[in-house]
């Protein structure tokens, strides 16, 4: 089994990367810090992981190229890669455009672009995609407008692939608040927030394990 995971150097990313290694599975790991990535990769080999690093940024189309490449035999895509766009996090009355089209870029089109290029592959094999999103797509909350939106849209875009694609399993999940650097960036007590290992990873692993129905998770649901 084959997995390519975005935004695999630490955080939710890592943790998953983790754990499917240890569940045997040949990884294809992401990530814009390359020294952080290949620290990771390393680690992992020398636990005996089969892993390839490809550092580089999801929004580069030449860089998704590369992911494609060495995505044959693809069993999962894992959109986890994403940005908050402008911190600390602004009213939309102030939100600076050009940060919100590079969040774009990331977290919604850099995912539907991944998707279309390893979609031969998982049709192939009857894969699965896991697209990771935010409560933030549907509460309002102050100041997360533009990354709420971004995860709005790609809840949207997970949504009309699940139809489009019966034979391939979508997941968009919702892994909830997480000790990572993104949240603490976002300004909140991260350090007050559960560790993705003991979260959110055994929720997506029971998801990538049981193969429930195409839909929205959160971890809880899980």
């Amino acid at each position: 089994m084959k997995a390519l995971i975005t935004g695999a150097s630490r955080g939710l990313g890592l943790a998953l990367a983790r754990a499917l290694a240890q569940d045997g599975w040949t990884l294809i790991l992401d990530a814009r810090g390359a020294a952080g990535l290949e620290k990771a990769a390393a680690d992992l080999a020398a636990a005996g992981a089969d892993v390839t690093a490809i550092p580089g940024d999801v929004a580069d189309p030449a860089h998704r190229d590369a992911l494609v490449r060495a995505s044959d035999g693809l069993d999962l895509l894992v959109n986890n890669a994403s940005t908050l766009g402008a911190t600390p996090l602004p009213h939309l009355a102030d939100h600076p455009l050009l940060d919100l089209e590079r969040a774009f870029a990331i977290n919604v089109l850099a995912p539907l672009a991944l998707v279309q290029g390893v979609l031969p592959a998982l049709r192939a094999r009857r894969g699965a995609i896991v697209n990771v999103t935010s409560d933030a797509a549907r509460e309002a909350y102050e100041g997360w407008g533009g990354y709420g939106a971004t995860k709005a849209a790609l809840d949207q875009l997970s949504g009309v692939l699940a139809v489009e694609e019966p034979e391939i399993a979508v997941w968009w999940v919702d892994p909830g608040e997480m000790r990572t650097r993104m949240l603490a960036d976002a300004g909140e007590d991260a350090d007050a927030a559960p560790l993705p290992e003991d979260v959110a990873v055994p929720a997506l692993r029971r998801l990538i394990t049981e193969r429930p129905a195409s839909g929205r998770y959160a971890v809880g649901d899980l």
